[in-house]
Formats: structure tokens, sequence, C-alpha cells
């Protein structure tokens, strides 16, 4: 990790923004989202009546058996199936996994295409919408232009929002791809400052602003 952090000190010293984004930009919110789907699971769909999950709880582990076994396109089919026809909780998270297919694919405009159908289901809560958004983000980041996922990410940055933390990362990533240090550098400074921030996160924040200052 620490190796890590030496070439980013030395691509920002040198003022390479573009290279320190094409090499680092995903990496950073990688890091920051990749465990945030399974948390949340794990906590909301407890919330759900056994009797009612039961089917789809069963149907979403044959689906992941799939996975697991590398048969991606019949995992796809399945959790397209369950998408239609499980209850609410096991529906939104087969819709999620199927766009994590799709990313490890290597398919992020289908991904993001999923990503973006979840967050704007008014149906759906706004925490799991948020988080859709977010990951939507992540799939567009070499594409789309910089200013307008930095507008897009805006309402996720807010002081109330669960998944702010990965959000200010992405925007101070968002920053340094634009080359404005003195942005990229208030983003990271609001992750070490913030006390509720993960620590990974942290220490991450922390090593970007010794290695801009650097």
């Amino acid at each position: 990790m620490s190796d890590i952090f030496e070439e980013v000190d030395e691509e920002v010293r040198k003022d390479k923004y573009s290279r320190l984004w094409k090499r680092y930009g995903k990496w950073f919110v990688s890091c920051a989202v990749a465990l945030l789907i399974s948390a949340v699971g794990y906590v909301q769909w407890q919330k759900y009546d056994f009797d009612q999950r039961a089917q789809s709880s069963t149907e979403f582990n044959a689906a992941l058996r799939l996975i697991n076994s590398k048969k991606p396109e019949e995992a796809t089919r399945a959790l397209a199936e369950l998408a239609k026809s499980g209850t609410k909780g096991y529906s939104i998270l087969a819709k999620f996994r199927a766009a994590g297919l799709k990313v490890q694919a290597g398919d992020s405009a289908a991904a993001s295409e999923i990503y973006e159908a979840i967050a704007e289901d008014d149906e759906i809560s706004m925490l799991y919408r948020d988080l859709a958004r977010l990951y939507a983000i992540m799939q567009r980041l070499d594409v789309s232009d910089t200013s307008e996922l930095s507008i897009e990410l805006r309402e996720l940055l807010s002081d109330d929002n669960p998944w702010r933390f990965s959000a200010r990362e992405i925007a101070a990533v968002l920053a340094l791809r634009k080359r404005d240090t003195k942005s990229a550098k208030k983003y990271f400074k609001m992750l070490t400052d913030d006390p509720k921030t993960p620590a990974g996160l942290r220490q991450r924040a922390s090593n970007m602003l010794q290695a801009i200052d650097g």
C-alpha cells in the first residue's frame, strides 16, 4: 500500500493529473464502495418477514451459486427472473447483483444503465436509489464529462446522506482529474476531519493530502 501512495505522491508533485486519474481514479472509488451493498443488504433484508422472503432467498442463493460456478449467463437469467417476481428486497438486490456481473464483464455501459434504472425508481427506498446513483457515476468516470459527474454527485455530498463519505472521495478524485487541487484537498480534508469517516477511507484521504502537499 505504501508503494502505491509513493507513486501517487510522485504523480502529484509532477503535476501529471491526467496520469494520476487514469491509474488511480477507479482504485479510490472501488476501495470505498466495494462492501457497501453487502453491509446494507445484511441490515435491511433482516426486516423482511421470513415467510415472505424464504423463496426469494432460495432463488437468490441459487443465482449466487451460478456466479460462483462461473456461469454468468445462467446467473443473469436467474437474477432477471428474481428481479421481476421476487419480494421487493430481493428484487432490488438481484438488480444490484446483475449490474455487478456487467461490471465484472467489463460492460460499464450496461451496468450504468441498470444502476440508473434503480436510481430513478420512485418505489425504491432513497437509501438504495442513492447507492445506485453512486455506482452509476462510478461506471461513467472515464467516459462522461467531469463537470457533469460533479453536478450529479452534489446531492450525495450532504451531511445527512449515508453515502457521503464515498461521494466525497469521488468528488476529490474528480477534482484531481480537473487539476483542481484546492477542491481536492477540501474533500480529502472533510474526510480526515469527520470522526464518522470509516478508518480505511480516512487513511487514504490523509495519504492523499500528504501527497498533494509534498
